[in-house]
């Protein structure tokens, strides 16, 4: 790891005294891929020059330890140096997360399908607070929030809704909600007092842009048709919603949730793009092997990853064995517990999966 970190720093310092070259400053392309590169070995670099900081103090203290005779001097060695070692420890495992890989796509937007599983109108009803959770979180993080399709229950419920979440760095932090969330609580519907177990499906994708994906006109089925509201009804006579149909794979999108059908086909062709391209991700992974390509919460939409009890207050994440009892703060968007330790045991699961490989 030290090897490859000297490598990357002599890299570090090629791109430096490149970036203030006159013929790199004349190429504004070269320049910024340059740049680019510059920025992401910055933390790396700043990281790596404190841990060799800290190990010539290190050093230094060892060698003061062995010269020196004073009691009092030795004593206050001894614990400078079991400091430094700790520091040097922490920032060993820090360096090595920041060597790991980068997800191409966690810088993206986020386009998030929430579904009512099973319970019927209660689902429903939990779909909608999921809604609510999520919203929270993204105005939290100064993220835009845009609906692109909703499916409203007769009981103010959804019984399906996506959103585009616009901001920074949204998928590396929303990419492990994809999964079965499930509810226990007290229906509104329910007269005897009894907990109901219900759920929702979430499915996290990245936003895909129309150079990730190319859809030939040729191969989509679009139709219009009319919006309807909750029971059924008809709220709208003209035919502005618009549903999409990519022939090849037999995917069907429908959005119907703005009055122009231009608008309701913009959004449609959003989620078509996103769905293909995390088709088009997964048909990648087969070629990777078993081990290789195994991540701890991936999300995969069969998986039960969460469970809100209402009874208990509590909220529990199966998949890293982490309870919090703070039902409401939960709900009102306060994810980010639970994401950290997300974060950092995927983090820690893949470093485990590299250096088995290495």
């Amino acid at each position: 790891m030290f090897n490859h970190l000297k490598n990357l720093e002599k890299r570090f310092e090629k791109l430096e005294k490149l970036l203030s070259s006159p013929d790199v400053l004349q190429d504004p392309k070269k320049y910024g891929e340059l740049a680019k590169e510059h920025a992401e070995l910055q933390p790396i670099i700043s990281k790596y020059r404190e841990y060799k900081q800290l190990e010539n103090e290190l050093k230094e203290t060892k060698q003061l330890l062995k010269e020196t005779s004073d009691k009092e001097l030795k004593g206050l060695a001894e614990e400078e140096i079991k400091t430094l070692s700790e520091k040097l420890e922490k920032i060993t495992e820090e360096l090595k997360r920041l060597l790991l890989p980068k997800d191409p796509n966690d810088e993206r937007n986020v386009i998030l399908e929430i579904r009512a599983g099973a319970g019927g109108d209660e689902a429903a009803l939990f779909v909608a607070d999921l809604f609510r959770m999520y919203s929270r979180y993204a105005e939290k993080k100064g993220w835009k929030i845009e609906v692109l399709d909703s499916h409203p229950s007769s009981l103010g419920g959804f019984k399906e809704i996506i959103l585009l979440l616009k901001g920074k760095g949204a998928f590396s932090r929303m990419k492990f909600e994809s999964g079965v969330h499930r509810v226990q609580r007290i229906p509104v519907t329910e007269t005897g007092g009894r907990i109901h177990t219900s759920t929702a499906t979430v499915a996290v994708l990245p936003e895909a842009e129309e150079i990730d994906v190319k859809i030939d006109p040729k191969d989509l089925r679009i139709e219009a048709f009319g919006a309807s509201g909750p029971g059924g009804q008809n709220v709208n006579r003209n035919y502005t919603a618009i549903r999409i149909t990519h022939i090849p794979t037999g995917i069907v999108v429908s959005c119907q949730d703005e009055k122009s059908q231009h608008r309701n086909r913009e959004k449609a062709m959003k989620i078509l793009r996103a769905r293909l391209y995390e088709k088009a991700l997964k048909e990648q992974q087969k070629d990777i092997t078993e081990s290789r390509r195994a991540q701890v919460g991936t999300g995969e939409r069969s998986e039960k990853i969460r469970t809100y009890n209402f009874p208990q207050n509590r909220v529990s994440d199966h998949r890293i064995n982490f309870t919090v009892y703070n039902l409401p703060e939960v709900l009102d968007g306060e994810l980010d517990e639970i994401i950290d330790r997300l974060i950092a045991f995927h983090q820690a699961k893949r470093l485990e999966q590299e250096l088995s490989f290495t």
